[in-house]
Order: C-alpha cells, then sequence, then structure tokens
C-alpha cells in the first residue's frame, strides 16, 4: 500500500487507534499506539518521536530521542484489540540527520537485501524458518538473592498422569512421543488451527500445523517461504498470534528453546534459497540436486556456523538444546534427507522450484532480522570465496563414535563460546555494511553483561542438590 492507500484503508475499516511497532536489539517487539487522527501522509516521512535509551541495546540517554517511521506495506488491522485498530511495523531513524540507526534489526535486514541485488548474483533470498513452541497451562518462575525456582505445567505433561484432575482422562504424550498423535493424545488440534486462521487473516500462508516430539503441548505451525524482510516481519506476526490466541483461550506459550528437562526442545529449522529473474538458483545438478552455488552458499554457513550461532542461538538457554546425544544438530556437516547434520538438503520433491537447504541449529529465540541476515551473509561469503562444504556425512550422525566424529566441526557449547566464536569470526558481517562494528559490538557487550555474566552469579537449583552437603 501506499501512504494514500492506508489512510484510506483506515479509513474503510473504521480504525480508531494507530499502533506502530518496532524491534529492540535483543528480539522482542515494541509499540505505542496514537489516536488515528494523528496518521496523516506525511508521517511515512516525519514519523513519531520516543525514547530510545529505553530500548534494550539502543542509544545512551544524552542521544536518546529517535523517530518511527511507518512501513506502508505492512499496514494491517491487527486482530486482538478492543477497538479497531491500525498496525504497522516501523523503521528507526535519527530524529536530526534523518538517517536510518544501525542498531534497528530490520535495517539491519534491509541492507542484506539490498547487499544480494548490488553483487548482481541473485535479485531475492528466500527465508522460511519453522518456528516450534510449548503450549503450557501455567508458569511461575522467581530468581531473587535467596531463592531461585520456575514451575511450568501442561495438561499433556506426562508427569501428570497421576494427578488427581477430576478426572483426570489420561491420553498425555509420554516423554518424546509427540509427534504426530491424533486427538485425544494431542489435545491441542483445534487451538493451533484457531491460530492458523489468524495467521491467515493477516496474510500470512500456512501449510502445515501439527504436535511436535516432545510432551506438554510442543508443537509446529510453518509458514510459507518468503523474502528476507518480509519473511522476518511475518515471524514477528507470528510470534504475536501464536502468543495472544494463546492467551485469549487460558493458555501461554513459550519459543524458549529448552524449558522442559529431558524432552526435544524448540528449534527454528531456516530453509533459505537464492533466485533471479524467477528462477532458482539453487537447483543444478551437484549432490543433492542442488547447484555449485548452493554448495558454496553451505560452506559459507559451514565455515561461520559458530559465529552465525551467536545470533541463530542467541540465548543461554539455547545450548540446553544443543547438546551432543540428543535430537538437536550440534554437528557441523551436511546431508540429505538426514535430520543429524546441521545443514539438510530435503529431498521431498523433484521439481527445481523446491530446492533449498535448511539450517538446523537455530531456535525460535533468535532475533529473526538479525539471524537471517546473518545466515544470508555467510552463505553469500562461501559463494564469492567458493568455500567448499567438504563432503556430505550421510550417516546417522548421533550414532557415531567419537573417533568417527573427529574432524566434524560442533557447535558451541555455549552462549559465551559462540560471541568468542563472533568476535574472532566477523568480517563476513560487515561486507557492504549490512552489520556496522557499532552494531556488532553492542551485541556482544549485551549478551556478555545482561545475559552470560547474569547467570554466571547465580547459584543454579541443582547445584544445592549436588553440593549442599559438601
Amino acid at each position: 500500500m501506499t501512504p494514500k492507500q492506508v489512510l484510506e484503508f483506515a479509513k474503510k475499516n473504521k480504525a480508531v487507534m494507530l499502533d506502530v511497532k518496532f524491534m529492540d536489539f535483543p528480539g522482542l517487539w515494541q509499540h505505542f499506539s496514537v489516536p488515528i487522527a494523528q496518521l496523516e501522509e506525511s508521517t511515512f516521512e516525519e514519523g513519531f518521536g520516543f525514547d530510545g535509551s529505553s530500548i534494550r541495546g539502543w542509544q545512551p540517554i544524552n542521544a536518546s530521542d529517535m523517530l518511527v517511521i511507518p512501513d506502508p506495506v505492512t499496514a494491517q488491522m491487527d486482530p486482538f484489540t478492543a477497538q479497531p485498530t491500525l498496525s504497522m511495523i516501523c523503521n528507526i531513524a535519527d530524529p536530526i540527520t534523518k538517517e536510518w540507526y544501525s542498531r534497528d534489526p530490520r535495517y539491519i535486514a534491509q541492507k542484506a537485501e539490498a547487499y544480494v541485488k548490488s553483487l548482481k548474483l541473485a535479485d531475492t533470498a528466500y527465508f522460511g524458518p519453522e518456528a516450534e513452541f510449548f503450549i503450557f497451562d501455567d508458569i511461575q518462575y522467581a530468581c531473587n538473592q535467596n531463592s531461585s525456582y520456575y514451575f511450568v505445567d501442561s495438561v499433556e505433561g506426562s508427569w501428570n498422569t497421576g494427578r488427581e484432575e477430576s478426572p483426570n482422562l489420561g491420553y498425555k504424550p509420554r516423554y518424546k512421543e509427540g509427534y504426530f498423535p491424533v486427538p485425544p493424545t494431542d489435545s491441542f488440534q483445534d487451538l493451533r488451527t484457531e491460530m492458523v486462521m489468524t495467521l491467515q487473516a493477516m496474510g500470512i500462508e500456512v501449510e502445515a500445523q501439527h504436535h511436535e516430539v516432545a510432551t506438554a503441548g510442543q508443537s509446529e505451525i510453518d509458514m510459507r517461504f518468503s523474502p528476507l524482510v518480509t519473511m522476518a516481519d511475518n515471524l514477528m506476526r507470528f510470534k504475536y498470534v501464536i502468543k495472544n490466541v494463546a492467551r485469549r483461550n487460558g493458555r501461554t506459550v513459550t519459543f524458549m528453546p529448552k524449558p522442559i528437562f529431558a524432552d526435544n526442545g524448540s528449534g527454528m529449522h531456516v530453509h533459505q534459497s537464492l533466485w533471479k529473474g524467477g528462477k532458482n538458483l539453487f537447483a543444478g545438478n551437484e549432490y543433492g540436486g542442488l547447484s555449485e552455488m548452493a554448495m558454496y552458499y553451505i560452506g559459507g554457513i559451514l565455515k561461520h556456523a559458530a559465529a552465525l550461532c551467536a545470533f541463530c542461538a542467541p540465548t543461554t538457554n539455547s545450548y540446553k538444546r544443543l547438546v551432543p546425544g540428543y535430537e538437536a544438530p550440534v554437528n557441523m556437516a551436511y546431508s540429505s534427507r538426514n535430520r543429524s547434520a546441521a545443514v539438510r538438503i530435503p529431498m521431498y520433491s523433484a521439481s527445481v522450484k523446491a530446492k533449498r537447504i535448511e539450517v538446523r541449529f537455530p531456535d525460535p529465540s533468535c532475533n529473526g532480522y538479525l539471524a537471517f541476515s546473518a545466515l544470508l551473509m555467510a552463505g553469500l561469503d562461501g559463494v564469492l570465496n567458493k568455500i567448499s562444504p567438504g563432503e556430505p556425512l550421510d550417516k546417522d550422525i548421533y550414532a557415531l563414535s567419537p573417533e568417527e566424529l573427529a574432524d566434524v566441526p560442533t557447535a558451541p557449547g555455549s552462549l559465551d563460546e559462540a560471541l568468542d566464536a563472533l568476535e574472532a569470526d566477523q568480517d563476513f558481517l560487515l561486507q557492504g555494511d549490512v552489520f556496522t562494528q557499532d552494531a556488532l559490538d553492542m551485541w556482544l557487550e549485551y549478551k556478555r553483561e545482561r545475559e552470560v555474566d547474569e547467570l554466571r552469579l547465580r547459584p543454579h537449583p541443582y547445584e544445592f542438590y549436588l553440593y549442599y552437603d559438601c
């Protein structure tokens, strides 16, 4: 839509409020609302002012004034507000220079798309994330100087088979047996369908929904692939819809990678391909039906995998999922059909339009704008420098011995290790000014000070079990 069309759209839908949404640096949507009368065509150039110092990872307080500039192509009616509300996703600008803000994740993603086109290798980078999540009935947690705990519960939790529920009707998925059982074992079929209907009403095409492997309501809803920025926008809409549909049904959703001990965590496998002039550049006659370009793209992903984890698995909790011996893909190898590899080549279809790669180590705690941009930059580095991915590993990697895996790199074992890898390997992200040094430095500083150090300082409840009597 053009700015004029947005005004007509708001009038047609009787909007009384405008809600502007934008990303903080770590990856949560922020927003504020103004009466719809304040929306004019000039708003799309002048924007609205706000305090940038109050947003995580942004401006210092002595330079806090910032502008949100609505993007007219993102205009939609918000499905969750009591009063008709027009919603738009925004970019961030400096009020003095009018330049786009280097730490705005959406701007970084827009620069990544522009970089692809500037290289004339491709005109579109398609992304398709599969974001898994848990649906819980209750969540309680606290952490202070003398206590720390969390408690999650779900009517589907296998731990509740013996709970008094007046009556307990059973049908609770056993650990690691939640993949595809029909109702009543899958008790969230209708809730996920309501989520799908809401997503589709917002223009997001959905391919499938299903229960996932873990007990306690683990689920997946798959969106159809889209260009990078559109897909990152849709991922934020996706999380917004999933959480709010769950809440209006008396449930709560988390995209934490590992909220449940001893069962599968939630990943976000990211499908990727490059296209030009309507042609899929990843289709060819190389291994798995891929092109030489696609093989080099895989080479770039594998070369920079450890650094990529700082954006694709960006929380301390991410490394409770990325543990050797479980289903998470910690081995940085590639293979066709093989879900034990970090990079998989899907083989469902022989169609050239379906050829793509699937990177399996990301998780849904990530900032999609940053994660997709980093993956693209790593892949492009592989293409530009003709980085070979080596030989495929067409085996059940989980069944291999340590000796057989000696030459296969593994994912970092902690967020701290991933951040160290990013600090040592970041030149590929700086190409085309996609990521700036300022943005990378702030990411490293924020993650180390606000997450790694904060967790390191606190005793863990399990340490009392292990050591209290020492």
